[in-house]
């Protein structure tokens, strides 16, 4: 089976509809509404299922390296290191560098201060550039996984 564009529809749609329901509180310049929706959802993702998964897919994803530096001429072997760098760099760490200080300096702000509006701009700019850069980053790794998992490597 070849993998085809349309095969990732599914995660171009739930990224999308993220974006017009959550991060397009600015169209109608409603930053407390964004900063008191954002700061909810900072609140409520920091639970032991969301955790243990994007944690533990970066644990796995660094003992992924590893096996592949000691099995390199396997056929598959580039797929999976690609899908764990990816992981890695592109969503862990852009996460951990990029998103959550962000996450933490909209926190400390005060949503229904009018000051706020200013916080949330630049939360939203930010926020949503390495959002955009986790998600295709989270996508490659999930391609390089499934190509790594195919007969030979074969896509």
């Amino acid at each position: 089976h070849t993998m085809h564009w349309a095969d990732y529809r599914p995660l171009f749609i739930a990224t999308e509809s993220w974006k017009t329901l959550i991060m397009n509180c600015r169209l109608d310049g409603e930053a407390y509404a964004g900063t008191a929706a954002m700061q909810s959802i900072n609140i409520v993702v920091m639970n032991r299922s969301f955790l243990g998964a994007f944690m533990g897919t970066a644990v796995l994803s660094l003992g992924v390296i590893g096996l592949t530096l000691v099995r390199w001429s396997d056929p598959s072997a580039m797929f999976f290191l690609g899908g764990a760098v990816f992981y890695i760099v592109g969503t862990f760490l852009v996460t951990m560098l990029g998103n959550v200080p962000l996450n933490n300096q909209l926190a400390a702000a005060s949503a229904t201060d009018p000051a706020t509006h200013d916080v949330w701009h630049h939360y939203l700019d930010r926020w949503t550039m390495w959002n955009h850069v986790r998600t295709v980053a989270a996508m490659m790794a999930a391609l390089m996984y499934t190509a790594g998992l195919m007969p030979n490597g074969d896509t």
